[in-house]
């Protein structure tokens, strides 16, 4: 017999069947591991031994003792603050540039996209190549025109600015993106300010913008959750400009050169996988967490993130 739509009870529980699929993955893939996190963040735990209580130890051993938690979190910020504005307007300057082309637009988009396709290690280490500040190819053209090329990745103050290079690499995610954006504003609107007499910048700002806020603020929060989770690149890169040969059994020591290029999900990895401190690990991973859901929130607000109080 088919279940009576009339009873609350069941359609209540019809409701949850439909809802089960994401109540499973929620608490499997998200509430578990946090709640997990958040045990062990007051554990001592080796990963072979029976987790102990210690209290805060582990809480005040990330903030006062470890020495590489304050320029870890402060190049994931810079990294977050930076490496996401510069990809937002460069990703969306290429969609205003390829969606105005006449001819060629097919190709010009093609080859900004394909980058993105290139698996993360092998990009980077070929980008690595590229800024080498010996053989790289991209010194030796600045050498042929009187200009001294930077050491890139093998200088503290220039290693960041090279991995935000790396990342517009791969901008063809944001391009496609905002292409599809801008490809959908109304064009009866753009005429309707041609009448009017709107100049290039007057259609932006008027038009254009506040049709794709939506969309902005999408690539700024998913820019943001990406970059607190920045490591592959970072790690790759540092290993491959250090010169040093990475074998089996060896133990990488990330951060080259300096620190400068060391971000707190490396941390984690070290911590957690190398020094097998599941507890800092954790306590790490809960700030990273905690910050991104604060700016995420910050960004989320009407009056304070990108979408306007009309939105």
């Amino acid at each position: 017999m088919a279940l009576s739509l009339s009873n609350p009870a069941r359609r209540r529980l019809r409701t949850l069947g439909f809802l089960s699929p994401w109540l499973v993955g929620f608490s499997v893939f998200f509430a578990y591991p946090l709640i997990a996190t958040v045990y062990f963040s007051f554990m001592h735990y080796n990963q072979i031994k029976e987790p102990t209580f210690v209290g805060l130890r582990n809480w005040k051993y990330v903030f006062d003792q470890m020495p590489l938690f304050g320029p870890a979190l402060w190049n994931t910020l810079w990294l977050v603050v930076i490496m996401v504005a510069v990809r937002v307007v460069f990703g969306l300057s290429l969609g205003l540039l390829i969606t105005k082309i006449k001819t060629g637009a097919g190709f010009f988009r093609t080859a900004f996209y394909l980058p993105y396709l290139a698996p993360p290690v092998a990009a980077t280490v070929a980008f690595v190549f590229l800024l080498n500040p010996g053989t790289g190819p991209v010194n030796e053209i600045l050498d042929a025109v009187g200009i001294s090329g930077p050491n890139w990745f093998n200088d503290p103050d220039t290693a960041k600015p090279s991995l935000v290079l790396l990342s517009l690499w791969g901008i063809g995610d944001l391009m496609v993106i905002f292409m599809a954006s801008l490809l959908d504003v109304p064009k009866e609107q753009y005429e309707a300010a041609d009448l009017d007499g709107a100049g290039a910048w007057a259609k932006f700002r008027y038009v254009t913008w506040p049709a794709i806020t939506p969309i902005v603020m999408f690539a700024v929060v998913t820019g943001v959750v990406q970059t607190m989770q920045y490591y592959t690149q970072a790690l790759v890169a540092g290993k491959v400009a250090s010169g040093v040969n990475i074998g089996p059994g060896s133990v990488i020591q990330p951060g080259y050169p300096d620190h400068s290029t060391l971000t707190v999900p490396q941390l984690v990895y070290q911590m957690g996988f190398q020094n097998f401190n599941t507890g800092a690990a954790c306590v790490l991973s809960l700030v990273l967490f905690a910050i991104a859901m604060a700016v995420t929130l910050l960004l989320m607000r009407k009056r304070s993130g990108l979408l306007s109080a009309e939105d």
